[in-house]
């Protein structure tokens, strides 16, 4: 029963990897878009988490679950429309979204997803 931790640093791991299932840590806006409204900091987390799950072998087609975050609850129809977009027909995952304080002023929404992981993971 091997764990792969992935990009491990002090406090946390970006992700965690066991029995073929990667847990992933919580994703926000890059920068460039920390200070936009949530619709460029939805496509930024989501670009960031397209990158992640790459790195660890998955993709958005074998999202297990995913809890997004939102730091106000009048952003969820415009975050609900990048989202819509950004997830393959047929292949949403278990999801749960909720109002959350942000661990920064500026940020507006953050995710955390578990996936299968598919493809060759590099050690």
């Amino acid at each position: 029963m091997t764990i792969i931790r992935h990009d491990t640093k002090a406090r946390m791991s970006r992700a965690v990897i066991h029995n073929g299932v990667a847990y992933l840590c919580g994703q926000v806006a890059g920068p460039e878009a920390r200070h936009g409204d949530i619709t460029a900091q939805t496509e930024s987390m989501l670009g960031r988490l397209d990158d992640l799950l790459k790195e660890i072998g998955s993709d958005r087609e074998h999202l297990l679950s995913a809890t997004i975050y939102l730091k106000e609850g009048h952003d969820f129809a415009a975050m609900n429309e990048v989202w819509d977009a950004w997830v393959p027909t047929g292949h949403a995952p278990a999801r749960t979204c909720v109002c959350a304080p942000m661990p920064a002023d500026e940020l507006k929404v953050e995710i955390t997803v578990t996936a299968l992981v598919v493809g060759d993971y590099s050690y």
